[in-house]
């Protein structure tokens, strides 16, 4: 999907301001620029200021709604598992273009295989600062993408802030993307 990719809201549509977490509505016909466009979500420039449109809304401006995830017949706990990680790296941070896991933000992740009708997950993780105003939205994108995973019937996220987070907890590739090596 494009960045710097220049949009006009179809209908009005309720985004998240960024970095401040606050939810408003963003009225048809206005103009937008996709500064990042990861995961399931699009992070839009307009008039000075960023928001944040969930994938649920990619169609007010113009994007691909994301389908519907599928786990193969007779998917095994591994099956799942390799899902969850993978829902995990479609999780961005709305200011930086990494997603969590690369990140280093995720710090325990541990899945509940009792009934393989309805596994259950929980997640530890942490924000880049205390202070994150995005934190609870971050939050939210770890339940909703672990959500849409067949099986999957409840998550509890917690926001953790010891160990803190340090940039030596990023991966090598989130790293080298930014330039820090």
């Amino acid at each position: 999907m494009p960045a710097n990719k220049t949009v006009t809201f179809s209908r009005h549509c309720e985004v998240i301001t960024v970095p401040g977490g606050d939810n408003i509505e963003i009225p048809e016909g206005t103009i937008g620029k996709i500064t990042q466009a990861l995961g399931s979500s699009f992070t839009v420039y307009i008039a000075g200021s960023l928001v944040r449109v969930a994938g649920k809304n990619a169609d007010a401006i113009g994007q691909d709604v994301p389908q519907r995830l599928t786990l193969p017949e007779g998917a095994t706990d591994e099956d799942v598992e390799r899902l969850i990680v993978a829902q995990l790296r479609q999780v961005y941070d709305p200011e930086i273009p990494i997603n969590l896991m690369d990140l280093g933000l995720i710090y325990e992740c541990s899945v509940d295989h009792g009934d393989r009708r309805q596994r259950s997950v929980s997640v530890l993780m942490t924000l880049t600062a205390p202070g994150c105003g995005m934190g609870d939205i971050m939050i939210d994108d770890v339940r909703t993408h672990l959500l849409e995973i067949p099986t999957i019937t409840h998550v509890e996220t917690e926001i953790v802030l010891e160990p803190p987070w340090e940039m030596e907890m990023m991966s090598d590739a989130a790293k080298l993307q930014l330039g820090m090596i």
